[in-house]
Order: C-alpha cells, then sequence, then structure tokens
C-alpha cells in the first residue's frame, strides 16, 4: 500500500483483501448522525461513530472508540478498558496527524497506526446486520456487514457508550 493512499484508499484495500460484504455511499457532507442516517438511508444506530480519544496519565495511549451514531460515549468508561481513569477527544490537530483525517470522517478501522487501539460498543453490533461510517471522507460513506467488519478490524469489544437516553 502506498504511503501516499488516501484514508479512502487504504480503507478498500483492507476490505477488499478481507473480502468484506460493502457498499460506498458518495454524499454531500453532513455534521449529524441523523443527517448522514437518512441520507445513506439508514438507521443512526447503524452509524458506527469513531471518536479518537487521549488518555489522562498515559501519554501516546490513543484510543479509537466505535459506538452507535445515536449513543455518547462514556469517556469514564473507554479510560478503563485501557486502565486508565480519564479520557478526554483529541485535538482536531492530533486526530488529523495521526488518522489522516479531519473529525466526523475517521472510519471505524485503524490503518497504519498500531499504536492506536481499537475498542466498540458491542450494542453497535447486536441490532443491525450492517454498520454504515464516513470512509475517510465526510462525503463518502461505506456500509459493510458487521461480522466482516469484526473479523477484518478485531477490535476489542466494550461497554463504552452512555446508557441510552429514554
Amino acid at each position: 500500500m502506498s504511503e501516499s493512499a488516501t484514508p479512502f484508499d487504504r480503507l478498500v484495500e483492507v476490505l477488499d483483501r478481507g473480502s468484506a460484504r460493502y457498499r460506498v455511499i458518495r454524499h454531500p457532507a453532513e455534521g449529524s448522525s441523523e443527517a448522514v442516517a437518512r441520507i445513506r438511508g439508514t438507521h443512526p444506530g447503524q452509524g458506527a461513530k469513531a471518536m479518537l480519544c487521549q488518555i489522562k496519565g498515559q501519554p501516546g495511549v490513543l484510543v479509537l472508540a466505535i459506538l452507535p451514531g445515536n449513543r455518547k460515549i462514556d469517556f469514564r468508561k473507554v479510560a478503563e478498558t485501557v486502565g486508565g481513569a480519564k479520557a478526554s477527544l483529541v485535538s482536531p490537530d492530533l486526530a488529523r496527524e495521526r488518522t489522516g483525517c479531519e473529525i466526523g470522517a475517521i472510519p471505524p478501522f485503524v490503518l497504519g497506526d498500531d499504536s492506536i487501539r481499537l475498542v466498540a460498543e458491542p450494542a453497535l453490533f447486536e441490532q443491525f446486520s450492517e454498520i454504515a461510517f464516513n470512509a475517510g471522507r465526510l462525503d463518502t460513506s461505506i456500509v459493510l456487514d458487521a461480522q466482516d467488519y469484526l473479523r477484518i478490524a478485531t477490535p476489542l469489544l466494550a461497554t463504552i457508550a452512555a446508557p441510552p437516553s429514554p
């Protein structure tokens, strides 16, 4: 894989190499999980929201937390999953530096930076057979078979989402 390949190109290569079942959707850039779900024709809960977090007291430790698009992250649970006490989102500059993507476009895969730990909320895979996510660009999404995601990405599964709102 070329160093100059875009995050989208690297992602497609990983999915093709893994014989994943997926489709690419081009769409206008959107800022909310609900709006992009409408455009994709998917449920907001199918959205795999990727949030890059840093862990207080653990310099260099980053966690790519993946949760359903209609749920909020529980930063304490993210930190505890990797042996920390407190987590927070990284800056937009650090996110771009480490993933090659703008915040909001980060896919739920670690592409080329093995120091980032991948943790996913199990609820994302319990209700739907497919997940949807921005594919390294704000104007491009991928809808992917959930079992193919688990097989290819091999995330640590842990409860990291706050309880759903009533």
